[in-house]
């Protein structure tokens, strides 16, 4: 049986010890002088020697153990021969002298414990990037195709979320339990799906504007944000466009507008509670508000005394639908 080798092989003999060249051993060799056949036998679960793995990769910044096997670092190491500190580590001799210094200040200023440390993180950096589907990647398509992707995900979840809705409130009692349990688990994730697509859709640059702005513009149709930015460009004025209600609050408590404009249905909000909670508020209750809806102007003409909104604009519109709110820029 082949004896597996813990702390015990470790040398304590506190006299400077010398490799297999006749050299001496560097700091903290007099702990360490095992020989590769102690090395080749060491048991890497043992908990002594984990301790050594940590010391090693604390001291040099370097793996002990890779892919379940001692690498040649950590072998020398417990050998007492020489290791690359971390002020004095090795670059690749395929970089060139002018990238290794450019590596070398980054590290410095930046307060990298070494080079490797540095270009792990960069790697794992640009693949997280290069993985954002999402990202920049979205933000170069064009306009319809941004809107067609934003509805064909919505309007299915509705479909998901609503009916397992109304399973739930009115069918509980008719259901089993193991269905119920099933319905309840596609709800949640329903929701949890929405939340997704709502912060997606918030991230996307639909315009680049200074943070100044004359008009919020809260509607989830991206080809009406573009199409109501450009015309009231036209005019002289800014508008800022949000594709959700709960970006539009960000924004309203981030900056007065001079104008809201507020599409009625909305991925997360309702633009009656919006608008409500804007005429509501002591502080924000002074900006004009005007619903943008295709909802029938007599269903709306019901919610605007409780809202308190200012006016409102039926889809599809004309531009000279807009010439009543001039008067408010």
């Amino acid at each position: 049986m082949i004896k597996k080798y813990g702390m015990s092989i470790i040398s304590k003999n506190n006299k400077t010890k010398k490799n297999s060249n006749g050299k001496d051993l560097d700091n903290g060799s007099n702990r360490r002088s095992m020989t590769d056949e102690e090395i080749a036998n060491l048991d890497i679960e043992n908990k002594e020697v984990k301790q050594l793995m940590e010391e090693y990769q604390e001291e040099t910044d370097k793996y002990a153990i890779w892919r379940g096997s001692i690498t040649e670092g950590f072998k020398k190491w417990l050998k007492g021969e020489k290791i690359y500190d971390r002020d004095k580590e090795r670059i690749s001799l395929y970089v060139s002298e002018e990238t290794k210094k450019n590596w070398q200040d980054f590290k410095e200023s930046h307060e990298y414990s070494t080079i490797s440390a540095l270009i792990r993180e960069s790697v794992d950096y640009y693949i997280e990037q290069k993985s954002d589907l999402f990202g920049e990647g979205l933000r170069r398509m064009d306009d319809k195709t941004i809107s067609n992707i934003s509805h064909a995900l919505k309007e299915p979840l509705t479909t998901i979320k609503g009916f397992s809705q109304l399973l739930l409130e009115n069918y509980t009692e008719e259901l089993n339990e193991e269905v119920l349990f099933t319905i309840k688990n596609i709800f949640d994730q329903s929701l949890l799906l929405e939340n997704k697509i709502i912060n997606i859709l918030d991230n996307i640059a639909v315009e680049e504007l200074h943070p100044q702005y004359d008009i919020l513009l809260i509607e989830d149709d991206l080809a009406t944000i573009r199409l109501l930015t450009s015309y009231f460009k036209s005019k002289g004025y800014k508008c800022k466009g949000v594709v959700s209600g709960t970006k539009g609050i960000e924004q309203i408590r981030g900056g007065v507008p001079k104008l809201i404009l507020l599409d009625i249905i909305l991925p997360d909000i309702s633009g009656y509670e919006i608008c409500k909670m804007i005429k509501d508020h002591k502080v924000y209750k002074e900006i004009p508000v005007y619903l943008l809806t295709a909802i029938p102007g007599s269903e709306v003409e019901k919610k605007m005394g409780e809202i308190k909104a200012d006016g409102y604009i039926l889809k599809p519109f004309d531009f000279s639908d807009f010439e009543v709110v001039f008067q408010y820029l």
